[in-house]
């Protein structure tokens, strides 16, 4: 009955959009699809009614309101984390995938190294990857846990990741070849996000500098001849 109802009100393809970005939250959200959904739409014809009744011309302004709150509900809620998850998935990946060659480098396979990277490393990536690992005890193969791990994983760069230490095991690549490509990836990306934060310090100084220092600068000079012209 809720898949009828749903279906009535949104499209399917943006109820499978929503309901692939709320999955690559992960515990960073506490809606389902049926429930961001209709909170979404039914607090955003409140806020309609709201000002409709309350200003005098909210017969203007009630769905220009609306209209932006509806798309604000799912920025904040959606867009917003998805970027914070994101940054923090990939700020964990270095870290995570250096212990993890390095579990690889003393002789034990894909699966085994998993295991103890993640009994080592407490992180949300890690708990990613033992979700995949659990996933196992119920019949999926390594590989197929991987897949399935994609899907909760917003990040490019990691998916990236595990995509080709899919392939290296399903062509029989050398693995290790493999992890110190990718970690020499991270590190660079790595480098340039710094470089890139770096840049941006001397605009944020500049603007700081218009908005706070030149005005009071401008008083300085300028208040001794106001006051000379009011006395």
């Amino acid at each position: 009955m809720k898949n009828k109802f749903m279906s009535k009100i949104y499209r399917q393809k943006d109820l499978e959009s929503i309901a692939a970005k709320l999955t690559s939250l992960g515990n960073d959200t506490k809606f389902d699809t049926l429930s961001f959904c209709n909170t979404r739409l039914f607090t955003t014809l409140l806020i309609f009614i709201i000002i409709l009744y309350v200003s005098d011309n909210g017969y203007i302004y009630a769905p220009f309101v609306a209209i932006g709150y509806y798309y604000l509900f799912y920025y904040i809620f959606i867009t917003r984390k998805l970027n914070i998850r994101i940054n923090r998935l990939d700020y964990e990946a270095l870290q995570f995938f250096e212990i993890l060659t390095l579990t690889l480098e003393s002789g034990r396979n894909l699966e085994e190294s998993l295991r103890v990277t993640c009994d080592n490393v407490d992180s949300e990536l890690s708990s990613e990857f033992k979700k995949a690992l659990f996933e196992m005890n119920f019949g999926k193969s390594l590989l197929e846990a991987l897949e399935s791990m994609k899907k909760r994983i917003p990040s490019e760069t990691i998916n990236n990741i595990i995509l080709n230490i899919i392939q290296t095991n399903q062509f029989g690549n050398s693995i290790l070849d493999t992890m110190y490509n990718q970690i020499d990836f991270l590190r660079e990306k790595q480098i340039l996000e710094i470089k890139g934060k770096i840049n941006k310090i001397p605009n944020k100084v500049s603007i700081i500098s218009v908005i706070f220092i030149v005005p009071l600068i401008m008083i300085l000079i300028l208040g001794p001849y106001a006051i000379d012209i009011l006395s």
